[in-house]
Formats: structure tokens, sequence, C-alpha cells
């Protein structure tokens, strides 16, 4: 039986993309670049350094432009999101038949807190884990570890546990800490992508992930 649950941020619990690609471009303009919405979309989700060395950046500007990025998210983007129709729900059901809930995203953990009490949902998760402000820790595996050891998790225990995410790196990461992986077809991936990836479990919807956490 799956009963700890282990949920990505963005793209799986809010869709926060107003705010990531606001973010994006303006960071992107400070050094007089441009890159479409629909390129910049496909960057949602890995670790923003990540992002900035695909657009181009050399190693020692990463640190700077990510700076710029999280000058504007700070101060306007966190908050240009929404949490997706049915998110509180599952997690007050999941929650309430004893199941285990915790975060495990690649965005920096101050921010996730901030996020996640804004619209009222920390209070369904024993533990919300998130990368440093300097980056470190933003590999998904890495999250994930840091999870399992914030909820006092073994190594043995990876068969009780589920990583639910929306992106392939949501996959690798889960799969690296042998723990299977649900992606979600609702946030910023694709079914190419996830099966590409080996996702264990694709769904559609905040229902059918409802349905499918009900029977693992």
């Amino acid at each position: 039986m799956k009963d700890v649950i282990f949920f990505d941020l963005d793209g799986t619990l809010t869709d926060s993309q107003d705010g990531i690609l606001h973010s994006m471009h303006y960071a992107l303009n400070v050094y007089g670049l441009d890159r479409s919405d629909e390129e910049l979309k496909t960057h949602i989700g890995p670790p923003l350094i990540e992002s900035f060395r695909a657009f181009g950046f050399p190693p020692e500007k990463l640190a700077e432009a990510t700076a710029m990025y999280r000058a504007y998210f700070a101060a306007h983007g966190m908050f240009e999101n929404r949490v997706y129709d049915g998110i509180e729900t599952l997690l007050m059901r999941l929650k309430s038949s004893g199941k285990r809930l915790a975060v495990a995203t690649s965005k920096p953990e101050k921010y996730a807190v901030q996020i996640l009490e804004h619209f009222h949902l920390a209070q369904y998760f024993e533990r919300i884990c998130g990368c440093r402000m300097d980056e470190s820790r933003s590999d998904k595996a890495e999250v994930i570890e840091y999870a399992m050891m914030s909820c006092a998790l073994e190594p043995s225990d990876c068969a009780r546990i589920v990583m639910v995410g929306d992106r392939y790196a949501d996959i690798i990461g889960a799969h690296k800490n042998n723990i299977a992986a649900v992606a979600v077809l609702y946030g910023y991936g694709s079914r190419k992508e996830f099966e590409a990836h080996g996702a264990d479990y694709i769904v559609e919807s905040v229902p059918r992930l409802q349905e499918l956490l009900d029977t693992l």
C-alpha cells in the first residue's frame, strides 16, 4: 500500500505558468534576450539553473540570471498562480484517510512554503521540501531524498511512497530513489515525455489522480 505521497508543486498542485513565464521574461530582458512563451513553457518544472543554461548563459552568469528571475518572482510572480480545481478536496480526502503527504519541489523551499500558505494548502502537508536559495539540492532526486529524511523514512520504506509530478524530472528523481512515479497530464508535461521516461502511472485529471491514489 502507498501510504506516503510526495507531490511536486508547479504543474501538479498549482498552475503557476503565468508567474514563471513573467519572471523568465524579466530575467532574459535584463540581458537583452527574448524567447517565446512556447519555448519558455518547456522549461517549467526542471531546476532553474538548467533552464538558464539551456538559454545559453555561461556558467559565470547563471547565479546572476537566477537572481534576476527571483527579483521579479518574489515581488510579483509568486502569486500569479492558482490552485488546480479539485486539488484541495483531493488533499483533504487523502489526509483524512490516513495518508502522509509531503511536497518535493525544485522550487526554493522558502517560496514553496509561502505559496502553499497563501493558498491555505500548507496544513495538509507533513513537510514542504524544496531546494536551497543558492539552487543547491535542486535536482529532483536530491529533493526526494531530502523529503524522505525529513519525514523520517528509510530506503526500506520506498515501496510505501509514490511521487506525483508533471515533468520528466519527477519521474527520474522518483526512480533514482526506487519510488513509483505518477505523471499528471493536466500540468506542463506530455504523455510522450512520460512514456519515454517510464512513468509508472499516467493520469489525465485530478479526479483520475484521486481514483488512482485510492487504489495504490
